[in-house]
Formats: C-alpha cells, sequence, structure tokens
C-alpha cells in the first residue's frame, strides 16, 4: 500500500503540473499574438529603411568623413551582440542562439580577430560568462515594456564604440520568428552597412538632400541602426513566446500521457494489494478449517 501511495502523490504532483504547464502556454500564446502584431507592422519599415540605407551607402562609399558610420574598415574588432531572452522554459530558444553566436565567436578567434560580446537577455550572460568570453556591455531590462527608445539607447552605445574607432565590424544574432512553431537562428552585419548593388547609369544619380548632406547623414545613419535593433529585438520576443507557448504545449501532452501511465500503474498496484489480501483470507479460512 506503500507504494500504491507514492503512486497517487506523484499522480496529483504531475496533474499540478500540467495545470501550471497549460497556463504558461495559454499566456504565452497570448503574447504571441501580440507581439506577431508588432513585427508584422515593423518589418515593411525596417525593410524599407534598410533598402534606402543601403542605396545611400552606395552612392556615397566608404568616405569615413563624410559620415563616420559610412566607413567600412577592415574588421578586426568585431563585436557580437547576442539577443536572448530574460526567462527559460521556452525549449531550445536560448540554448540554440548561444551555441550559434559562440560557434562565430570562436571562428571570428581562429581568425585573429579581437571579439567582444553584448549581451540583452539574463540567459545569454549566463551563456557567455560560463565560457569565459569578453563581454563588454550588458543590458538589462529591455524586454519589460520593450520599446523604440530602449532599442535606441543600446544602439547608441553601438553607434558610439562604432564611431570611435573601437569597433570595425557589430553583428546582430537573434532568432528571426517564422511561425508559432519555427524561430530561425539569424546573424546578420549591422555594421559597417552593407551598400546595395546599382548599376553604373545609376551609380551617378545620387538624392538631393535637404537641408544639407551630413545634417541628414546625423539623422538617418543612426536612425537605421536603431531601427535594426528594435526589428531586431521584437523578432526576439516573438519568436520566445512562439517557443515557449510550444514547449508548454508538449509539457502539458507529456504530462497527460505521464498521468495515464501512472494511472494504470497504481490499478496494477492496487489489483495487486487487494488480490494479496484475499490470498492471506483464504490462507486464513484454510487453516482454521484444518
Amino acid at each position: 500500500m506503500a507504494n500504491l501511495k507514492a503512486i497517487r502523490t506523484r499522480i496529483a504532483s504531475v496533474k499540478n503540473t500540467r495545470k501550471i504547464t497549460r497556463a504558461m502556454k495559454l499566456v504565452a500564446a497570448a503574447r504571441l499574438r501580440k507581439a506577431q502584431e508588432g513585427i508584422t507592422r515593423m518589418r515593411p519599415y525596417a525593410l524599407q529603411t534598410l533598402k534606402m540605407i543601403s542605396s545611400l551607402s552606395a552612392r556615397a562609399g566608404d568616405d569615413e568623413a563624410l559620415h563616420p558610420l559610412l566607413a567600412r574598415r577592415q574588421p578586426q574588432k568585431v563585436m557580437l551582440v547576442v539577443l536572448t531572452s530574460d526567462r527559460g522554459l521556452a525549449g531550445a530558444f536560448n540554448s540554440g542562439i548561444g551555441k550559434a553566436a559562440y560557434k562565430q565567436y570562436l571562428e571570428l578567434v581562429a581568425e585573429g580577430r579581437e571579439v567582444t560580446v553584448a549581451i540583452i537577455g539574463r540567459k545569454g550572460g549566463d551563456y557567455f560568462r560560463r565560457r569565459h568570453a569578453p563581454i563588454t556591455h550588458t543590458f538589462s531590462n529591455i524586454y519589460e515594456a520593450l520599446s523604440y527608445n530602449k532599442a535606441s539607447s543600446i544602439g547608441d552605445v553601438i553607434v558610439t564604440d562604432y564611431t570611435s574607432h573601437k569597433l570595425d565590424a557589430v553583428y546582430l544574432c537573434y532568432n528571426e520568428f517564422k511561425s508559432a512553431i519555427s524561430q530561425k537562428v539569424v546573424l546578420e552585419r549591422l555594421l559597417p552597412i552593407e551598400p546595395m548593388t546599382v548599376v553604373a547609369p545609376e551609380t551617378a544619380i545620387d538624392f538631393i538632400y535637404e537641408p544639407d548632406q551630413r545634417a541628414i547623414l546625423d539623422t538617418i545613419l543612426p536612425l537605421y541602426v536603431n531601427v535594426e535593433i528594435y526589428r531586431a529585438l521584437l523578432e526576439s520576443v516573438a519568436s520566445e513566446h512562439g517557443a515557449r507557448m510550444t514547449a508548454m504545449d508538449n509539457a502539458t501532452n507529456n504530462a497527460a500521457d505521464m498521468i495515464s501511465a501512472l494511472t494504470l500503474q497504481a490499478n496494477r498496484a492496487r489489483q495487486a494489494a487487494i488480490t494479496t489480501e484475499l490470498m492471506e483470507i483464504i490462507g486464513g479460512a484454510e487453516a482454521l478449517k484444518g
């Protein structure tokens, strides 16, 4: 009977766990809808901004005197900006991005680059600290009430490091949202700006700048960095909620399977106990007859 009691206690525990995972799945699903709306609205704006800046970069060239963010230097000093979540229970969301970013880190180090890491999200900080990677910036509390202003605060740090020649290249490493059950790890270059390929007749055609070229570049180039970071943050948030919803759905289903298996085990234990008791009663009765 002690064994049966232990099984029933475990069944109750698994049922409580199933309630928690089911609730977490519903919360993640609700947050995913909101995050998905945000990234759907942001993507067209971000892509058009990137297209415009790439076109401008192709025409302006790598003239650092025109603007420091247009400089394209030999990428000796490289920064990886890694976007993870602050919380776990999201399946392979954090481990996947950590492994991909660390692999890129090792490849760059093997090439002789001076690589540093900027972390957005507590889980990424934990991952890279365990591997003794040089973390120069840690941005915390970004995902709570995520806004463009928070992305701008990150962008300001990156722009300052790049324009002061502390960095030659900056890469974003994040999970791109595909669907609730699919996220893709992306490593994309943020700086220097990738120039658009333009055909020869169009190369000579430039924009008209008002009030002047430097004033426009001072506004629009940092804006590009901020928009790209904000888009990556929105992608990461939507991917996190999708991964957590899928993980909690799997956990709920696994809990249901475990409850069924434990219930069957408990029934067998109860039947065995009843059979044992009946055999004892029959044995006692036979003894009395003798």
